[in-house]
């Protein structure tokens, strides 16, 4: 079958493409909530999720954490509910349910049996929509939020990404911490939560996205019973623009066993076509125990037991970076050779066999995550939080290959030199002698 598109529905603004692994459709209802699906018929499950436009980056330092409590708030209870019969709801079901809070947008999944579905959007249409968001209820989640914030504080390799976030984004919002801080989770105000609940949780921020066993037009309808008197809102304000971001290198003392390294670079947002050879850059540095740095670092100088990259793509920038963790003795080796295999990949790019090795190796691991009825639930809603059109598996890979050798070397050079990221060291302020 060959990809299409097809507009026009009574619900509002409609689009479709077909593949041969499946349909894509979406539709945007009238109050502005908007409703993607795939259908996928090999499969007895279905996957589905509401995301609010609503994360840490759109919080003031003084309310930071906001978003991250709301999400855990919801769960307290709601018109209908108790914290017992919403976990009861899909569990009982043998499903399951789950939320979380980014930078960009909060979200809460399920996953049921595709006959369970009508249940499945109901519990979430009741959590979204009708939470209690009660003072006493807020005074315990409190304790549990809080709690999370010291698990955090208690695990360097997750410490230190907290850390290195916030110096790298130069206070722009995006440096906020996702959980909020002991400071501002401990004095946040009840109606703060409510009114962030009123203003943000409305038509034009919601995305409701699902893949499995379904039919597009059963979810709509659906979707329009459920959601169709909530307000259309207005959307989230814009983002400042991203700042000259720092670069060099910091150190946090912190007694520990391992000296924690993150390196990181500005890179551009979700929607910049460069994303695509910054991914295959990426994988061929550190995205595997045949990747460059792990070869070099672990196998060739024993100087580490974890050693990768990592990537985030957000609507107005991005960060690439490496994380090692390495005893504090070897910690100044692990940087010098860290920033060698940056240098000379900046200078000189991957080579031609190398690439082609690094796209099979990339594509293989998109279709085996595309298996997954959850994998492509998140895909479906990506496509409506960064405002992209809806792009088939086929058309995916088509993108990866296409990228040269060429594509990989100017964005090498523009974003990989050491001289143009910023490292932070966490671990004991001095290092003591090698062989101690």
């Amino acid at each position: 079958m060959n990809d299409h598109d097809s507009v026009g529905d009574a619900s509002g603004a409609e689009s479709r493409v077909s593949s041969l692994t499946g349909e894509m459709a979406r539709t945007l209802l009238a109050n502005g909530v908007e409703v993607l699906t795939e259908r996928i018929p090999g499969v007895r499950s279905v996957a589905v999720g509401v995301w609010v436009r609503q994360g840490s980056a759109h919080e003031s330092a003084q309310l930071m954490g906001a978003s991250h409590l709301l999400e855990h708030l919801v769960f307290k209870g709601t018109e209908e509910r108790g914290p017992r019969e919403i976990a009861l709801a899909l569990e009982s079901l043998g499903g399951s349910l789950d939320a979380y809070t980014s930078r960009e947008h909060t979200s809460f999944q399920a996953r049921v049996l595709d006959e369970h579905l009508p249940v499945a959007l109901e519990v979430l249409a009741d959590l979204v929509q009708n939470p209690l968001l009660r003072d006493q209820a807020l005074d315990l989640e409190r304790e549990v939020v809080l709690e999370e914030i010291a698990t955090v504080e208690d695990t360097p390799d997750d410490l230190v990404f907290e850390l290195h976030g916030a110096s790298f984004w130069g206070g722009h919002p995006y440096g906020n911490t996702i959980l909020g801080t002991r400071e501002t989770v401990a004095a946040m105000p009840g109606h703060v939560l409510r009114d962030l609940h009123g203003s943000r949780y409305t038509g034009e921020n919601l995305v409701v996205a699902a893949a499995g066993h379904l039919r597009h037009d059963d979810l709509v309808a659906r979707t329009e019973t459920l959601f169709g008197a909530v307000p259309r809102g207005g959307t989230v304000q814009p983002l400042p623009e991203v700042p000259l971001l720092p670069v060099g290198e910091k150190s946090v003392e912190r007694e520990s066993a391992q000296t924690h390294l993150v390196f990181g670079s500005a890179v551009p947002g979700h929607s910049d076509p460069r994303r695509f050879p910054l991914i295959l850059l990426s994988s061929a540095l550190g995205g595997g125990m045949s990747s460059r740095l792990f070869q070099k670092i672990r196998e060739e100088l024993a100087l580490a037991y974890s050693v990768f990259t990592f990537q985030s793509f957000y609507s107005l920038a991005g960060i690439s970076g490496v994380y090692v963790g390495t005893r504090p003795a070897m910690a100044d080796k692990a940087v010098e050779a860290v920033r060698e295999e940056l240098d000379r990949v900046a200078r000189e790019g991957i080579p031609d066999e190398e690439l082609e090795q690094t796209k099979d190796q990339v594509k293989g691991q998109i279709m085996l995550s595309l298996e997954s009825t959850v994998a492509r639930m998140y895909r479906l809603a990506g496509f409506a939080l960064h405002r992209e059109p809806l792009t088939t598996l086929d058309q995916l890979l088509a993108k990866v290959d296409a990228v040269t050798r060429e594509d990989v070397a100017r964005v090498a050079a523009q974003h990989f030199s050491p001289e143009g990221q910023l490292l932070l060291r966490l671990g004991p302020a001095v290092a003591p002698p090698a062989g101690a």
